[in-house]
């Protein structure tokens, strides 16, 4: 999916809602583990519950790969089940040699249709670069994220200039805005400013907001661009909204509640 392909599904949706499909079997519906394939099951109704109301879905690799191939299997058909006008995120954080990246791209652009890989960027271009040959194909570099540790590595400074802020300046040189995006937490508001200054074009995914506390009203006022260029993630706030029969209900629920709220922003962006 191209960036001017996103954005129309933005227009057309009246949202940037991604929803995170991390599904736990502990946290699964009671009813659903009696089925021969509990995970797709679950993720198959979330996506009928939630896909005129979102634009992106993020399935985290970990919670299906803890599964073996029965997990894999599960998680190929939840991509394949998503529909065409979504966009696909691999949330696997991967990042390696150049060889190694090239056979992760593989993965997740060829042997499974995704749209776009979460990727780390600690080990440099050649771990990214590999990812970015893919035409039609995205890296979500992770660049300030919402977890405790990150203040461990991300906030530290060299000759007055943070790590992240490092990260977010040197990568520009490897993509474009064409296929790079950059993940921001929610949770570290006060920030997303600087890193919108520094990335004036990209796309951001923002995890944080909904369970994890973080505020949509402050990631649009200080990430939004004049394209939107925000893809806003709720995971375990639309996904676990209930476990009993009625989780989808529950869901497509919690999804409208936060789509409703984006509407009045997108008023804002110059289309």
């Amino acid at each position: 999916m191209t960036k001017a392909e996103l954005i129309q599904q933005i227009r057309l949706k009246k949202s940037f809602l991604c929803v995170g499909l991390d599904p736990d079997l502990e946290k699964l519906p009671p009813h659903l583990l009696e089925t021969e394939d509990p995970i797709f099951e679950f993720n198959k109704a979330i996506i009928d519950a939630t896909k005129d109301l979102c634009v992106a879905y993020k399935p985290n690799t970990a919670f299906y790969e803890c599964h073996g191939v029965k997990g894999w299997e599960s998680l190929e058909k939840t991509i394949n089940y998503i529909p065409n006008d979504c966009f696909i995120i691999a949330d696997a954080k991967r990042g390696d040699i150049g060889n190694t990246s090239s056979y992760y791209a593989k993965t997740f652009f060829e042997t499974l249709p995704c749209d776009a890989v979460t990727v780390a960027p600690y080990m440099g271009s050649d771990s990214v670069k590999p990812f970015l040959d893919f035409e039609g194909k995205w890296v979500i570099l992770l660049a300030l994220t919402s977890n405790q540790g990150s203040l461990d590595f991300q906030f530290t400074e060299s000759e007055g200039t943070k790590l992240y802020e490092k990260v977010l300046k040197k990568s520009q040189e490897w993509g474009t805005d064409e296929q790079l995006m950059f993940v921001v937490g929610a949770t570290r508001a006060e920030e997303i400013a600087k890193v919108r200054a520094l990335a004036p074009n990209n796309f951001f995914l923002v995890p944080g907001v909904g369970a994890q506390g973080g505020s949509l009203e402050e990631v649009v006022k200080y990430g939004a661009n004049d394209e939107c260029g925000l893809l806003v993630n709720s995971s375990r706030g639309i996904i676990y909204a209930s476990r009993g029969e009625d989780f989808a209900i529950a869901a497509n629920g919690e999804a409208l509640k936060i789509q409703s709220e984006m509407e009045l922003h997108i008023q804002r962006f110059r289309w």
